[in-house]
């Protein structure tokens, strides 16, 4: 309805032009209920022109020939026809606009020829029925013309969603390419290395059991190790060919990541704060990479040290931190590696912040923070 408030007030306004005009005008006839009908008319057909332009040409139309012989308010009651034309032209209607334009004109012209008095010269009559046809021409050109910019516009627009919608289609399926040329690469350079692993230590465990004798904790580590990356690697590489797999790691797997680090000599105290809460599948599995490369820091540079996992849920942030009081000090410095730049930019990159630094004595932190209320 408010698309079509600009033409309800557009006929109000010619109806009220058309009123004082046949005030006005010497030759005008007195106005009665009758022409008054014929305006509201017009005023209404007005307001419904967008949705109906051939009923609401039809009706202004024919109440502006008939208040044209009632009243003859002058060339004002062709401005109501006008619009009308060029609503119906621009909405499609052609005919139904060209054939209003000569009735009009030709009732327009006949009134005028037969009330012209015999004194009137014929040339003012002529002038004004060309200077109307000059109007009603004018009218339907330009309501083809609006017709055929609004179908350039819709064109052009169209044309902007399909090459935006050939451009996504053409990033995913480069995606698509990139993943399964990682998946390739990761499947050939790790997957046969990591299964002679698990082979070989299974091999080691099953003689060891086979001379009578009990496994040591380490060699047993190793299997479990190896057992859980190829677990990890077959889930990564599921993921790199599917984007929609589900099995993805999170902070309810941590508890197995600290016994599997047991496992390996290194003693890991979990701590969990708040009620765990359901969290966006990135923020989970970076929160668990966070851990998990950090318990391997520990097992690989800390000593004979002790880890402490702290998992801290609050309303607005998640805090993942891991703790060990090893060898690590100011007085020895660190250079960043690979494993601390790629928990920085996983971090960061879901807005969160990455703090990793040694203890004023001995040992070394790692805390990540990560906002629950950003969908960043």
């Amino acid at each position: 309805m408010r698309r079509d408030l600009p033409y309800a007030l557009s006929g109000l306004t010619l109806g009220v032009l058309l009123l004082g005009n046949a005030a006005i005008a010497p030759d005008a006839a007195e106005v009665g209920a009758v022409d008054v009908a014929l305006v509201l008319a017009v005023v209404v057909a007005a307001a419904v022109c967008r949705r109906y332009p051939v009923l609401a040409l039809s009706v202004v139309t024919a109440a502006m020939l008939a208040l044209h012989v009632r009243v003859h308010p002058g060339v004002s009651a062709a401005f109501p026809v006008l619009g009308a034309v060029y609503v119906a032209a621009w909405r499609g209607h052609r005919s139904a606009a060209a054939v209003a334009s000569l009735v009009f004109l030709g009732g327009f012209l006949a009134r005028d020829v037969s009330v012209a008095p015999a004194d009137q010269p014929g040339q003012l009559i002529v002038e004004r029925t060309a200077l109307l046809l000059g109007w009603f021409l004018a009218a339907n050109v330009a309501g083809l013309v609006a017709r055929q910019h609004r179908a350039y516009l819709e064109q052009v627009e169209q044309r902007a969603i399909e090459a935006e919608r050939t451009r996504e289609e053409m990033a995913l399926r480069r995606a698509g390419e990139e993943r399964l040329r990682i998946a390739r690469d990761l499947h050939d350079s790790l997957t046969h290395s990591i299964s002679v692993i698990k082979v070989q230590a299974g091999i080691a465990v099953h003689l060891t059991r086979k001379h009578g004798e009990e496994p040591s904790a380490t060699l047993l580590a190793i299997q479990e190790a190896s057992s859980a990356a190829m677990r990890e690697l077959r889930t990564t590489l599921d993921v790199l060919r599917s984007p929609a797999d589900e099995d993805r790691v999170g902070l309810a797997r941590v508890d197995e990541l600290a016994e599997r680090t047991r496992a390996a000599g290194v003693p890991v105290h979990l701590t969990v704060s708040g009620p765990p809460r359901d969290l966006r599948a990135e923020v989970d599995e970076a929160g668990y990479r966070v851990v998990q490369e950090a318990l391997t820091n520990v097992a690989r540079h800390a000593g004979l040290a002790t880890a402490h996992i702290h998992v801290e849920y609050a309303p607005a942030q998640l805090t993942v931190s891991v703790t060990d009081d090893g060898q690590a000090s100011p007085a020895r410095p660190m250079t960043p590696g690979v494993g601390l730049r790629g928990m920085r930019e996983r971090v960061t990159g879901l807005g969160g912040t990455l703090r990793a630094a040694a203890h004023a004595d001995h040992g070394f932190t790692v805390r990540a923070t990560f906002p629950l209320d950003d969908p960043a």
